[in-house]
């Protein structure tokens, strides 16, 4: 695929090349990790196992990957999924705006390629949610390629092994990467190659660095000849997480059952379930039942025009002139803090008039809907009150 005009030319011998591609492909046949996605080349499963894998770790991704493939087999399968279907199988990964994207790209597949995946790298690059990384893996492991995977591993291994400067966070930087990359790469074994280097740098050449001396790669290594392992990959600082305060209600009525509003298509979590959520900083030390409660009606005036008076709201646990502590819970996502305070709240008065994005569940029917990871620290407590 490649086609621009190289920038960096490596200074090695044709025969050093050739015995770094051994000795990374002879480490790689003699330690490679038994994962279940490298039992085959279906590109189905590799995307599948890609996608999973993006900011989420080996270990959480296996059973995850075993069920979405036991569910959902094949690209077609994946296409006609229904929502819930896809986003349970999903719950717990977070980020769900990647399987969202991989059934569009799923359907983009059933109707422009006859429901095989493409095997070329601007056919790949087409598809919804598909990226320069994602594209090279599926097409190197799958198809045989020639196209360096390049990720974290994959920049921080050879930015170690030359003492690259180039700030990896600068998209410019890539191309210094590709350059050495597809000087580097094994033209038989591509995929193998690729592999073998993200093992490399997520099981030894890893951030800390922790056993350099087990490095396969350290007779090539400029940085550990140098002992400047620590210095490498360059990297500008992350733009600082801002911080949220905000209100949930667990809202219970007199079945039992938990008032739950489904996040729509402008809001973090889109289409997943949860308690109330509202963005407000509140002082609980010194707060009256009905200034605790305040923001809970106007939400409920707001999504279902009903006015219920705060005697008909009782806050679990509230003494009056006491010092109330709500439950506290903290969620990340990439560019933000949230810091949620939850407040139990027993509703004496029916609501009634329930938009479509909202719902009663009782706790034992969670399981049939699509809730985020958020959600299950929120009702967490409760559940083991219900237990």
């Amino acid at each position: 695929m490649r086609k621009e005009k190289q920038a960096y030319i490596l200074d090695w011998s044709s025969d050093k090349i050739a015995k770094f591609r051994h000795t990374v492909l002879a480490w790689y046949d003699a330690t490679k990790r038994d994962l279940p996605w490298r039992q085959t080349t279906n590109p189905y499963n590799i995307w599948v196992s890609e996608i999973m894998l993006q900011q989420t770790q080996v270990a959480t991704v296996i059973p995850y990957y075993l069920r979405f493939i036991d569910t959902l087999p094949t690209i077609q399968a994946l296409a006609e999924a229904d929502e819930q279907t896809l986003l349970n199988l999903w719950q717990g990964l977070g980020y769900y705006s990647r399987v969202r994207n991989m059934q569009i790209a799923a359907q983009q597949i059933m109707e422009r390629h006859n429901g095989a995946m493409p095997n070329t790298m601007p056919d790949l690059l087409k598809l919804k949610g598909i990226g320069p990384y994602t594209a090279a893996a599926i097409g190197s492991i799958s198809f045989g390629l020639v196209e360096p995977a390049i990720d974290g591993n994959l920049l921080r291994v050879t930015a170690r092994l030359f003492e690259i400067e180039a700030d990896i966070a600068q998209p410019k930087s890539r191309k210094i990467f590709e350059d050495i990359l597809y000087q580097l790469i094994d033209p038989e074994r591509p995929g193998d190659f690729n592999q073998a280097l993200m093992d490399i740098g997520a099981t030894i050449m890893t951030p800390a660095n922790l056993t350099p001396e087990q490095n396969p790669l350290k007779e090539f290594d400029l940085s550990y000849r140098n002992g400047t392992a620590h210095l490498y990959p360059v990297k500008s600082k992350k733009i600082k997480a801002t911080q949220h305060t905000l209100l949930a209600y667990r809202v219970q009525n007199a079945h039992g059952e938990w008032l739950l509003r489904k996040h729509d298509d402008n809001e973090l979590l889109t289409g997943l379930w949860h308690f109330p959520l509202i963005e407000q900083e509140m002082v609980f030390e010194s707060a009256t039942q009905g200034e605790l409660v305040e923001p809970l009606q106007t939400w409920l005036m707001e999504a279902f025009g009903q006015e219920v008076v705060a005697e008909n709201l009782k806050i679990q646990g509230y003494a009056p002139y006491g010092e109330y502590t709500p439950f506290k819970v903290k969620h990340i996502f990439s560019h933000r803090v949230w810091q949620v305070n939850v407040i139990a709240v027993q509703v004496t008065h029916e609501i009634q008039a329930l938009q479509d994005n909202t719902q009663w569940v009782h706790p034992n029917q969670l399981a049939a809907i699509p809730i985020s990871t958020l959600q299950q620290k929120l009702q967490a407590p409760f559940l083991v009150e219900e237990g």
